[in-house]
C-alpha cells in the first residue's frame, strides 16, 4: 500500500487481461483475501479529515447558535442538555442528505468529483426515481424539475433554520428545544421530496434521523426514553438480519480491507484454506456470531439495567462495537453514522441512562414507533422486494438487493450512457483516468466486481452472468452500484438504486438496440425461503428471464465458482 498509489496486484496484469472473466475475478479475489482492496494511505487520511470536520463542525455550529450553551471550552457543562441532541439529529441528516457523508469520497469509487449528492439534486435534468409513480399523483417521469430541486432546497433551508436559531424555552431545560413547528415543516417537505425521488429521501436516513426528528414533536418528557427505544430497534433490527447464512462473508471480507490489520497470515486464517478455499472458516464465522451476539444482549441490558455499573459496562461494550465498524472503513462508508451513535450512547445510556420506561407516555407516540421501528423492519424482512434494506435495518446482513450491468464493448453502450445520461460525474472508469492509466482504472474496477463475487450473492450474480450474455467476453462488466453513483448521485448497498426501474429511466435516454445493455438484478432473500429471485432484463427489449437460486447454492461455491454451471429455479 503507497501513500498514493493502490497496491500493486500480485501478477503480471498482461497475462491476468487475457485470462476468462471468472479467472480474472479468481486472481483478484484471492489477492482481496489477504490486502484487501489495496487503498492508497491517503484515501484513509482523506475520511479522517472528513469526521474531524463533521464532529468539530457539529460541535461549533451547536455551540455557537444556541444561546444557553457556553463554548467549546465549556464542553462538559453543556452537551446533555436535549437540544444538542436534537440539533445532532438535524446536523447528521444535513450532512448525509448533501451527500457528505456515507456513499462518498474513493472507497466508494467516487474519484472526480468526490461526492454527488447535492451536485445532482440542485440541478434539474439529472435523473430521479420516484417510489410510486403509478399510486402517488404527480409524481411519475425521471428527469428531475425545478419543483425537485424547490423540494431539496427546502429541506436544506428547514434544516439550516433549525440549526441556526434558538430553540424555544422549555421550563426542563436551560437551553430550550427545537421548535417542533419547524420540525414538521421540515419532515413535511422531506416527505414531500422522497414521494417526488426516493434516493435523496433514503440517502437522508430518514428512518433514522427522521425517526428521531418525529419524537421532536411530542413533549420533551418523552425523548429520552422514545429515543432509547429507537437506538435498540437498529441495533436489534440489524442483529436480527444477520441470522442468515450470508453475515459470515461480510465479516471475513470487511476485514479483510481494514487498514489496521496488515497481517495477511491473520487475515488468510478467515478464510477456510487459502488462497483455493474461501469460503468462511470457523474464525470468521465466530467473529460475525460474536458480533452479533453483542448485539443482541447489550441493548438489552442498556434497557433493563437502566444505568448503575452493568450498564456502564454495556455501553462501553456498545462503543467498542461501533469503533470496531469505524475502524474497518467499510466501502459504503456510514462513519458518520457510527460517531453519532458513540455520541447517542453516552448522551441517552450514559448520562440519561436512568431516566424511568414510564416517561414515554404518549399513545401516538409509541404507535408511531412501534410501526416504524417494528412493523416496517418486519414487512422489509419478508418482504424485501417492497422496501429498502434501510427502513428494513438490515445493515451489514450480506443479504442486500443488488445487480450487474453488462455494456457491449463493440457497441460504445457505456460511452453513450455516459454522453447521454445528465449529470454530474463521468462513468466510473473515465474518473479513474484521471489518476491512472486506463488498464489500472480496468484493474480497479475489476477489483470491486471481485470484492461483490466474495459476498454470498456475487457468487449467484456471477453464475447468472451465462444466462445474461452469450459471451460476457464482449462485455464490460459493471457493478450496478457504480451505476447508480454515476447516474443518480448516490449509492449506498441499495440494489433498488439500479434495478428495472433506473434500467428504464436510462432507456429513455439513450435508446440502446438489443443486446448492447443487459441487466442482472438479485433481489434480497426472503426471511421465510432460503432463495432470492432474480431477473435478467435487455434495455430494448425488456425481460428476458427471471427465477430464482438457492441461497445453499450461493455460499457453498468459490467466487469464481470452479467451472461449474450456477443452478437456478423457474418462477
Amino acid at each position: 500500500m503507497g501513500f498514493l498509489t493502490p497496491t500493486p496486484p500480485p501478477f503480471e496484469v498482461e497475462e491476468w487481461k487475457r485470462r476468462p472473466h471468472l479467472e480474472r475475478i479468481k486472481a483478484l479475489a484471492q489477492d482481496w483475501a489477504v490486502n484487501g482492496f489495496g487503498t492508497p494511505v491517503a484515501v484513509y487520511l482523506l475520511y479522517v479529515v472528513k469526521l474531524i470536520l463533521y464532529a468539530g463542525g457539529g460541535l461549533l455550529v451547536i455551540s455557537a447558535t444556541t444561546s444557553g450553551l457556553g463554548g467549546l471550552g465549556n464542553l462538559g457543562d453543556w452537551w446533555t442538555e436535549p437540544i444538542v441532541f436534537q440539533k445532532a439529529v438535524v446536523w447528521t441528516m444535513l450532512w448525509e442528505i448533501l451527500g457528505l457523508g456515507a456513499g462518498s469520497l474513493p472507497l466508494t469509487l467516487r474519484f472526480s468529483p468526490m461526492i454527488g449528492g447535492f451536485l445532482y439534486w440542485l440541478r434539474p435534468g439529472t435523473t430521479r426515481l420516484p417510489p410510486w409513480p403509478d399510486r402517488v399523483p404527480l409524481t411519475r417521469g425521471t428527469v428531475r424539475t425545478p419543483i425537485d430541486v424547490g423540494l431539496y432546497a427546502a429541506v436544506i433551508a428547514w434544516a439550516l433554520y433549525l440549526l441556526l436559531t434558538d430553540g424555544i424555552a422549555d421550563t426542563t431545560t436551560v437551553a430550550g428545544r427545537l421548535e417542533p413547528a419547524a420540525v414538521g415543516s421540515l419532515l413535511i417537505v422531506l416527505a414531500l421530496l422522497g414521494l417526488r425521488d426516493k434516493v435523496p429521501f433514503l440517502a437522508s436516513r430518514a428512518e433514522i434521523y427522521g425517526t428521531l426528528m418525529v419524537i421532536f414533536l411530542f413533549p420533551l418528557h418523552n425523548m429520552i426514553v422514545a429515543a432509547q427505544l429507537v437506538f435498540v430497534a437498529i441495533w436489534w433490527g440489524a442483529a436480527s438480519s444477520k441470522l442468515n447464512h450470508h453475515f459470515p462473508f461480510v465479516v471475513t471480507v470487511m476485514i479483510s480491507n481494514t487498514p489496521w490489520n496488515r497481517s495477511r497470515r491473520v487475515k488468510s486464517r478467515l478464510y477456510r484454506r487459502h488462497p483455493e478455499d474461501l469460503l468462511p472458516s470457523s474464525t470468521g464465522a465466530l467473529v460475525a456470531h460474536l458480533g452479533t451476539a453483542m448485539e443482541f444482549t447489550l441493548p438489552f441490558i442498556l434497557l433493563a439495567s437502566r444505568g448503575g455499573t452493568l450498564g456502564t459496562i454495556a455501553a462501553a461494550g456498545m462503543i467498542i462495537f461501533h469503533l470496531h465498524i469505524l475502524s474497518t472503513f467499510p466501502l459504503a462508508v456510514p462513519l458518520e453514522w457510527n460517531v453519532f451513535m458513540i455520541f447517542g450512547i453516552l448522551f441517552l445510556f450514559g448520562h440519561y441512562g436512568d431516566v424511568p420506561l414510564s416517561t414515554l407516555d404518549n399513545p401516538l407516540l409509541i404507535a408511531f414507533l412501534a410501526v416504524t421501528c417494528v412493523g416496517i423492519p418486519v414487512l422489509g424482512n419478508f418482504r424485501p422486494d417492497l422496501v429498502s434494506f434501510l427502513p428494513s435495518m438490515r445493515y451489514y446482513a450480506g443479504n442486500w438487493a443488488t445487480s450487474q450491468w453488462l455494456f457491449r464493448k463493440d457497441s460504445g453502450a457505456e460511452e453513450r450512457l455516459d454522453r447521454s445520461m445528465v449529470k454530474s460525474a463521468p462513468i466510473v472508469v473515465e474518473q479513474l483516468a484521471d489518476y491512472y492509466d486506463r488498464e489500472t482504472a480496468e484493474l480497479l474496477l475489476a477489483k470491486g466486481l471481485a470484492f461483490r463475487s466474495m459476498h454470498s450473492h456475487g457468487r449467484a450474480l456471477n453464475g447468472l452472468l451465462p444466462r445474461a450474455v452469450d459471451d460476457v467476453e464482449a462485455y464490460h462488466v459493471r457493478e450496478g452500484e457504480l451505476v447508480a453513483g454515476v447516474v443518480l448521485g448516490y449509492n449506498f448497498g441499495d440494489g433498488h438504486f439500479h434495478d428495472r426501474r433506473l434500467l428504464e429511466a436510462v432507456q429513455e435516454r439513450c435508446g440502446f438496440e438489443p443486446g448492447e445493455l443487459r441487466v442482472i438484478t438479485l433481489e434480497s432473500q426472503p426471511a421465510h425461503d432460503q432463495r432470492q429471485r432474480y431477473r435478467i432484463y435487455d434495455a430494448a427489449s425488456g425481460l428476458v428471464e427471471e427465477g430464482w437460486v438457492r441461497v445453499a447454492d450461493m455460499v457453498e461455491r468459490q467466487p469464481w465458482l470452479d467451472g461449474s454451471p450456477f443452478p437456478t429455479e423457474a418462477p
